[in-house]
């Protein structure tokens, strides 16, 4: 039976080009860079559409298994929330959001605007800061093993995310996009907040 879900589809999405970059990228690893990262590099030379191919794209084993595992764990529950619609409107507004945030803070705070970044982590921030805000109370482990309210699960990772970016404009260097993080949560914050005031304000 046909399923309308997005989660599953966006999780094939990532594999099919995470396959793409470990086939098609060794041999011309130019066109992956030049489509599947994003910059504000890139973005100066007019390739736009990488804040959404970015947000589709992992080359590393680790990075898509734990992005997918976290996704789909988060992902189902929002959009069984929202509705398959709106789920996936939010998503991709996540993801777009997190990669400008990275382009931005690398240009006008790092001074580093060629730095490249891939991965769906801003979009599953997202994700996860609606998720917390819908059932605050609803239990996450951190690690597997701590049992956390998810609002404070969000806010600790939240926390994390600002110190790390912190941390990279005194100079310690670090692979993780922190800003893409903290852009995807901003989107989840001001969507949440968003959906109250259409239920406060606007519902019959």
């Amino acid at each position: 039976m046909f399923s309308l879900s997005f989660v599953p589809k966006i999780v094939i999405i990532n594999i099919l080009v995470f396959l793409l970059w470990n086939t098609y990228g060794l041999i011309y690893p130019e066109f992956m860079i030049n489509n599947f990262l994003v910059s504000w590099s890139s973005l100066s030379q007019g390739r736009y559409w990488t804040l959404l191919t970015s947000v589709f794209s992992h080359n590393m084993t680790w990075h898509i298994f734990i992005n997918m595992f976290v996704f789909f764990n988060f992902g189902i529950i929002v959009e069984n929330y929202l509705g398959p619609v709106r789920f996936i409107g939010f998503y991709l507004l996540a993801g777009i959001t997190g990669s400008l945030v990275h382009c931005l803070v690398c240009a006008f705070i790092l001074n580093q605007p060629n730095l490249m970044a891939l991965g769906a982590s801003g979009a599953i921030s997202g994700v996860i800061m609606l998720f917390a805000l819908l059932y605050p109370q609803e239990r996450i482990f951190l690690f597997g093993i701590i049992p956390l309210p998810a609002i404070w699960a969000a806010v600790l990772f939240t926390g994390v995310d600002a110190l790390g970016l912190l941390n990279q404009t005194r100079g310690i260097a670090s692979t993780i996009g922190y800003g893409a993080h903290l852009g995807g949560a901003l989107t989840g914050l001001i969507y949440f907040a968003i959906l109250r005031i259409r239920i406060i304000y606007f519902s019959p």
